[in-house]
């Protein structure tokens, strides 16, 4: 007989399911997993089913009663908005476990996956997972329909310059533009004097007015209008307006300065040229090359106003010209500009070539004038001068004639132009016959000031052909390394470019576009995995495009470059501190990223 050493081990048995009669181990139900399923649903009183407000334009959900909230798909604060909406439901039930399940982005549909548990039959724990649906629908909200609605402020700035010129106000327009003041605006009207901008916050207008206040010299004073006031919760509503006035001085003016202002820059002449407004007032004497910059605060403390306006311009012919060496500085004397020459000139009036009548005068343009060229100039010995200051200087000490800048045919120079700008989208009280003229003097001056290029963002024009840069004897242009493509990308609602195909290539497969290259480039390609912008110049290793920042790397780039002609050709990139490439240099170095996974 044989004795058992240990205990027993203890052994659980089944029992039989009430319903289906399935062995399984006992519980307090007595029933089996599916037969319980079949009897107790814990989602039962759950919606399967909700709807999403979602507003177009600020791409914002309504989170009930009146708030909007900025969500992306699949975020942490969807997922709360949705449950939000199904709260009261989920208090009888313990939330294990929630996360979206993907579908497309345009179908207008949200599914949430839920896994809950909730106590059944005789203490017995159900876990069950489902599905709720939620239809984003469209509404726009209250802040958008004031936008839309186009009559409703609650500030407004009022920009004014008291000048028959409107330069200065085509250089603020591309700054506001390069630098994106407008996105907040609700309206942009453009009157006589200035501009006006509609905003529905006066943060908004305030942020603006600090912009104007920080790019070109002027003054501002505010003021506001009580609207409504309500005085159980005394709450006050506003309307605010601000006025921002900017100096009445614009490039290409000459100007007489108080004798207390020249002594003060320098003792330098009061008949000065202003060549360029933008933070401050450059001036420069045209007599002895001294430069001066007056900010805001200086010109309110010492105001001074324009002798002549653009339309007294008159064309002159240089009989002879005579480069000046430099001057000694007198006592006290400024700075002199590095960027200009000083000459003397003997001038005639292009109207006066039939008589003898030339006029002498000192000029800053030396570095540009030559004997028979055409140059727009002041006459100030014929003219009837109303200034304070100029009719209390010294006659002797007034010159005949200032020049201001060369001449150039205006036909040719519109016709080579091959870029362009953007403008703001306001509204016109009235076409004025001067504008476009006016315009042309402001694209005159880009081209002729690279100071006041470098802060505006210029466009190539993909309408006018390019032409060689390297003609010296014309009028000045903007290189094509200067200007930025004019890309629009239209996205659908995957966030994937409309059209959009990616190139498949197998491994050593060359692009169609490198047929276009000799042999040698294309052996060159297979070699490097790169393509190069030229037959002439060829790159010797890729490591330069792997210093390129992944952002340019993308699809999108190689999608122009496949399917569009003209980016194949004319799409330019500058990257700082290398010299200009075309994009399809890149074409083959992405593709090859592509394939191994690198980007």
């Amino acid at each position: 007989m044989e004795y058992m050493t240990g205990p027993a081990a203890p052994t659980q048995g089944n029992i039989l399911c009430c319903q289906c009669g399935v062995a399984i181990p006992p519980n307090p139900a007595n029933m089996c997993v599916g037969c319980l399923r079949a009897q107790v649903d814990i989602t039962e009183g759950i919606p399967k089913q909700g709807t999403l407000h979602f507003c177009k334009q600020c791409e914002r959900y309504l989170q009930p009663p009146g708030t909007w909230i900025q969500c992306t798909l699949e975020s942490r604060e969807l997922l709360a908005l949705c449950l939000k909406k199904i709260k009261a439901s989920l208090s009888k039930v313990r939330l294990i476990d929630a996360g979206f399940i993907w579908t497309e982005p345009h179908s207008k549909r949200l599914k949430l996956k839920l896994t809950v548990q909730k106590e059944v039959i005789n203490g017995a724990v159900l876990q069950q997972v489902f599905v709720v649906e939620y239809i984003v629908q469209s509404q726009m909200c209250e802040d958008c329909h004031r936008i839309e609605a186009k009559d409703f402020w609650k500030a407004v700035v009022q920009v004014r310059q008291k000048t028959l010129h409107k330069k200065t106000f085509y250089y603020l327009e591309q700054l506001i533009l390069k630098h994106r003041l407008h996105q907040n605006t609700l309206r942009i009207k453009e009157i006589h004097d200035g501009l006006d901008f509609y905003y529905s916050s006066k943060q908004h207008a305030q942020k603006m007015v600090d912009f104007l206040q920080c790019t070109v010299p002027s003054r501002s004073k505010s003021s506001q209008r009580l609207i409504s006031h309500d005085i159980h919760s005394n709450v006050y509503n506003y309307k605010s307006t601000f006025s921002v006035e900017i100096v009445p001085i614009c490039k290409d003016n000459v100007v007489c300065l108080s004798p207390k202002l020249a002594q003060s820059l320098g003792n330098m002449s009061q008949i000065c040229v202003c060549i360029r407004v933008t933070s401050t007032i450059h001036l420069i004497d045209p007599r002895t090359l001294q430069i001066a910059e007056i900010d805001g605060n200086t010109y309110w403390r010492h105001p001074f106003n324009s002798l002549f306006h653009p339309k007294q311009l008159e064309e002159f012919i240089i009989m002879d010209i005579n480069r000046v060496q430099e001057k000694k500085k007198g006592a006290g004397a400024g700075a002199r500009s590095n960027k200009h020459t000083l000459a003397e000139a003997w001038v005639q009036k292009t109207s006066e070539l039939n008589t003898d009548h030339q006029y002498f005068c000192c000029t800053h343009l030396g570095h540009i004038l030559n004997p028979g060229d055409l140059v727009l100039g002041f006459d100030l010995a014929n003219c009837n001068l109303n200034d304070e200051f100029a009719n209390k200087m010294n006659p002797h000490h007034i010159p005949d004639v200032v020049l201001i800048k060369k001449s150039y045919d205006r036909t040719k120079r519109q016709r080579r132009r091959n870029w362009k700008l953007k403008e703001l989208e306001r509204d016109r009280e009235g076409a004025d016959t001067d504008d476009e003229r006016q315009y042309q003097d402001f694209l005159e001056d880009l081209e002729e000031d690279e100071a006041i290029r470098k802060n505006v963002n210029i466009y190539r024009n993909a309408d006018v052909p390019v032409e060689s840069d390297t003609d010296d004897d014309g009028p000045p242009r903007i290189s094509l390394a200067e200007m930025l493509e004019d890309l629009h990308i239209s996205e659908d609602a995957t966030g994937v470019s409309a059209g959009f195909q990616a190139p498949c290539l197998s491994p050593g497969q060359m692009p169609q576009e490198a047929k276009c290259f000799p042999s040698e480039v294309s052996q060159e390609f297979q070699m490097y995995g790169c393509l190069v912008c030229h037959p002439v110049c060829y790159l010797e290793t890729s490591l330069f495009f792997l210093s390129l920042p992944r952002s340019v790397a993308s699809l999108y780039w190689v999608s122009s470059i496949f399917q569009q002609e003209s980016c194949r050709k004319d799409l330019m990139l500058r990257i700082p501190g290398k010299q200009l490439i075309n994009l399809s240099v890149l074409l083959g170095f992405l593709c090859v990223c592509l394939l191994a996974g690198n980007t």
